[in-house]
């Protein structure tokens, strides 16, 4: 049976490309419908940090950071180059902080700068220490009402550390290890305890931060404003007429929807990181969908949709690089912060090292292929750690020794090769399969030139982005000291991602452009349906985000303005 539906503007997809797009259009006086094909809303922005990465953002001058729309774009030009049409380039620059203000104003959606969050390549033109990586403000899940229950709730790290969730901030202020950090601590633990509606259900804390607390701001954005979301119900193809892209069919309750527009589509629906097909037919091997951390319906429906009406494709090879880690029970979760804490290394199979391990994270599993391709056996490598390390410092999920001793850990993990222990660096070896005699001599070669605070082989340590997620108390080198206590023990660690980047190829004002280079009427895309805009690197923490909710706000600007 087949049903009709009319609207100014529809959306498929409900992570925070979408939601934006949709309030966007609302308040330009569209009616709006957004379709997910999941049963619950906000995709791999939910299983995210939620950071946003906006150059020259009105909040930045309330914390006496000076920066500008021009140094944004010299930064994003001096990075990225060619390989993004630079009308895309300045086209971010200039509207990431228009957008920002725009939804700050007229949605639920804040954001608080990260003064000493850093971009990642200091070296770079228009470089700015801190304020472009944004923190997403905390919201309790409450005030969803019955929509809580559909908000995708991944466990961001996998089995919490702490009982309560923590914003960035919180997180940066906790890791210093001083007494702030256990003031800071105790607050964040009574505020958990004082809770006692939540607490007396046995649920899990009601304070939302990071990915979903952003995915939770944009749901309630939606609710103020009666936009329809239907879950459940997958955008199936798009509807051509004359040329022109206007409207799609939806399937809901087993029903066909045809869904028509006046404005426009927007194609929000992630990216392809778990489609294998799509995966090994664009990127280079071993890949597949085992080492990627983002949502489960990341599975390129915009992308096959688009490429349906003639889109043209760009960044297909590519993703938002990062070291992952699967549990036992099968979650992939990203390895982030703890690579960069000192007292450890990442070795290949020949036993050597193959990366600066506090690099960001991008650039380590690029540097990971690059290892594997030239025979070294880096899939998967392993994070290599000493006694010391263990007791002080988090790692994935894993508690520190002084929280959590060995006899704490789950069996499974030991029996799946997740986390390995042995006496000494020989046994270790032997138990990994890897050559001991060769990781004797790297951890020797290490903790020689660590104990002076060098890295003559990758430089670690030397960037403001190496020793963010370092130890400020260890000197002189906060990312640098000797693995010389036993026991020893390892990390297995695969060349995995956020998500994939390539996709549909998109022009500044985000329409999608055909294989002969003409746009594609009504058709826009955002988020990592479309090709990146940062093309093959990452400038700072939260581009993914920034540009996502970025080029939504474009698409629906300009869709109701022309």
């Amino acid at each position: 049976m087949v049903t009709e539906h009319k609207v100014d503007w529809l959306v498929a997809g409900s992570g925070a490309a979408g939601m934006t797009g949709a309030v966007v259009a609302n308040q330009l006086g569209g009616s709006v419908l957004v379709v997910e094909k999941e049963p619950v809303f906000g995709g791999t922005t939910a299983k995210s940090g939620g950071v946003a990465w906006i150059p020259g953002n009105h909040r930045q001058p309330e914390m006496g950071i000076h920066d500008s729309i021009e140094e944004g774009y010299s930064y994003l030009k001096g990075l990225i180059g060619d390989s993004v049409d630079q009308s895309r380039l300045k086209a971010y620059a200039r509207r990431a902080p228009e957008m920002l203000r725009f939804m700050m104003q007229y949605s639920q959606v804040d954001y608080t700068p990260l003064s000493s969050y850093m971009d990642y390549y200091e070296s770079v033109p228009g470089y700015k220490p801190g304020g472009r990586s944004m923190d997403p403000k905390p919201i309790n899940i409450r005030r969803l009402g019955t929509q809580a229950k559909h908000l995708y709730r991944a466990d961001i790290g996998g089995g919490r550390i702490l009982p309560f969730n923590m914003s960035v901030r919180e997180v940066v202020k906790l890791q210093k290890m001083d007494s702030e950090s256990y003031f800071q601590g105790i607050r964040l633990l009574l505020r958990y305890w004082l809770d006692i509606p939540a607490r007396l259900r046995g649920q899990e804390d009601d304070r939302l931060t990071l990915g979903p607390g952003l995915a939770a701001r944009l749901r309630r954005s939606l609710m103020d404003r009666n936009i329809p979301l239907w879950l459940d119900s997958p955008m199936t193809k798009l509807i051509v007429e004359d040329g022109q892209v206007c409207g799609a069919w939806v399937s809901r309750a087993g029903k066909s929807v045809r869904v028509t527009v006046h404005n426009g589509v927007l194609l929000a629906t992630g990216g392809f990181a778990q489609n294998a097909k799509l995966r090994n037919q664009h990127q280079g091997p071993p890949i597949g969908t085992d080492w990627t951390a983002a949502a489960p319906g990341a599975t390129g429906d915009g992308i096959v949709m688009g490429q349906q009406v003639g889109a043209d494709l760009a960044f297909m090879d590519c993703a938002w690089w990062s070291p992952t880690y699967t549990t036992p029970n099968g979650e992939t979760l990203a390895l982030i912060a703890g690579k960069s804490h000192p007292g450890s290394i990442m070795v290949n199979k020949l036993g050597k090292r193959f990366t600066n391990e506090a690099q960001p994270y991008e650039d380590l599993v690029k540097d990971q292929y690059a290892s594997e391709a030239r025979g070294e056996g880096a899939i998967p490598c392993y994070l290599v750690f000493d006694a010391t390390f263990r007791r002080k410092y988090v790692v994935g999920h894993f508690k520190p020794a002084r929280m959590e001793d060995d006899s704490k850990i789950p069996q499974a993990n030991f029996d799946s090769g997740l986390f390995t222990l042995a006496p000494t660096l020989e046994e270790l070896a032997e138990k990994l399969n890897i050559d001991g005699a060769q990781l004797q001599r790297t951890v020797e070669t290490f903790n020689h030139h660590a104990i002076k605070g060098e890295d003559p082989q990758f430089n670690r340590g030397k960037t403001k982005h190496d020793r963010h997620y370092a130890d400020p108390k260890v000197i002189p080198n906060p990312s640098l000291a000797p693995l010389d206590t036993g026991p020893f023990y390892a990390l297995r660690c695969d060349p995995g991602d956020l998500d994939t980047k390539g996709g549909l190829q998109c022009d500044e004002h985000a329409r999608v452009i055909d294989t002969r280079g003409g746009v594609i009427p009504g058709l826009y895309a955002a988020g990592n349906t479309s090709a990146a805009v940062m093309g093959n690197t990452y400038p700072g923490a939260g581009s993914t985000i920034g540009s996502a909710m970025t080029f939504a706000y474009i698409a629906a600007q300009h869709a109701f303005d022309h």
